[in-house]
């Protein structure tokens, strides 16, 4: 196999940390999404519009909810681990 069959390899992007619906796990490292990669993501893509991240979070937060307590009704997904999973860190100063 020539050299730079390995080189082109290393070149294709990676795939997105996206979430899996409706389960709401990194389709990558099958995490709770958002995992950390996706944060960063959404952070560097968002950086200089941080109420657009805000809104963006609160639109999958309300899909995640309702997806969640379709799967499992009678225990459904607790109100504040959802906040702090898909809202509680995007609010949180730059360091």
């Amino acid at each position: 196999m020539p050299r730079t069959a390995l080189d082109d390899r290393t070149a294709t992007p990676r795939r997105p940390h996206l979430p899996l619906r409706p389960l709401w796990l990194c389709r990558v490292c099958a995490g709770p999404w958002p995992c950390a990669v996706a944060r960063l993501t959404l952070r560097q893509e968002y950086a200089h519009d941080r109420i657009a991240l805000s809104i963006y979070l609160c639109t999958v937060l309300h899909d995640a909810a309702a997806d969640l307590y379709r799967l499992n009704p009678h225990d459904g997904p607790d109100p504040t681990a959802l906040y702090v999973r898909f809202l509680g860190w995007a609010a949180l100063p730059d360091r």
